[in-house]
């Protein structure tokens, strides 16, 4: 539940950020008419990312145990691919993207009355596929030996429920968040989370045979971690943690968060260092009159 909370937490407020610089734009420049518009469009985004989730629960199930196993180690793989990006792209664009989103209503303000509906549905849209991949993604990583899917699907609805409620009192002022500090924990957190993800997809592509090694072990822990204790579920549902672990799994694992964690802490760094001082020029000597 507390991976799933986290990344529920995270995407649901971007999600709820860019509908709050919207709503927020439009009112402050007296264009309310247009709002129904913007919630028109946040409604079909809400769905398809409903519906996308609801066919990637349900729809493998009626695959043989190969097929099932394939398709969630790509999916996994995507999903891992997807949610990177947006940790760079959220880091970068934190601040300039209240400006960007304002050009493209005052663009789209203009247009058809589809264009306005068509921001909403790209904007939050984006957030809701790559969600309901990557829970999706985390849920089946850490379900695979139990029915208890709940428990990842509620931490993830408090998560986004918990979005939505700082959204609002963004929006209305109740609150103030430093979003690069916000972003930055959550990012590297989120890391280590994708890195388990990608872990996960990599054995699933062995159990389909696409990937070769599945009996070669890096370690077997099994005799020292008992899986149904409260720290083996608590690094199996964070991180991913699987006390039979194989040499391509943890190979791709390492390779994975040190340069990804590498990358992403230095741009952080260079982004919350100030820019030097310009030197200032220094006084004209005086003249004796």
């Amino acid at each position: 539940m507390l991976a799933n909370y986290l990344i529920g937490l995270r995407e649901g407020l971007e999600a709820a950020l860019v509908v709050s610089i919207l709503v927020a734009y439009l009112v402050k420049t007296d264009r309310r008419h247009l709002l129904p518009r913007i919630w028109l469009g946040v409604a079909i985004a809400v769905a398809v990312a409903l519906a996308f989730g609801f066919a990637l629960f349900f729809g493998p199930r009626s695959l043989t145990f190969e097929a099932q196993e394939a398709i969630g180690g790509f999916l996994s793989i995507v999903a891992v691919g997807l949610v990177t990006w947006m940790i760079f792209w959220m880091a970068r664009a934190a601040r300039s993207l209240s400006g960007e989103l304002r050009g493209q209503i005052d663009s789209a303000a203009e247009g058809s009355w589809w264009a306005l509906v068509l921001v909403a549905v790209l904007a939050v849209g984006r957030e809701g596929l790559e969600t309901a991949l990557f829970l999706w993604s985390a849920t089946e990583a850490v379900t695979r030996d139990s029915d208890a899917t709940w428990q990842p699907l509620v931490g993830a609805a408090l998560g986004l429920a918990t979005a939505v409620v700082l959204g609002y009192l963004l929006y209305r002022g109740a609150i103030r968040i430093n979003l690069s500090t916000f972003f930055t924990w959550t990012g590297a957190f989120l890391i280590l989370v994708a890195a388990g993800v990608l872990s996960y997809g990599v054995h699933d592509l062995q159990e389909a045979g696409i990937l070769p090694g599945l009996d070669n072990l890096a370690w077997d822990v099994s005799d020292t971690i008992d899986p149904s204790t409260w720290y083996a579920t608590l690094l199996k549902g964070v991180f991913n943690f699987s006390p039979a672990t194989t040499v391509l799994e943890a190979t791709v694992w390492v390779l994975y968060v040190v340069p990804v964690m590498f990358l992403f802490l230095r741009g952080a760094r260079r982004r919350a260092t100030p820019p030097a001082a310009a030197t200032a020029p220094q006084q004209p000597t005086s003249v004796r009159r």
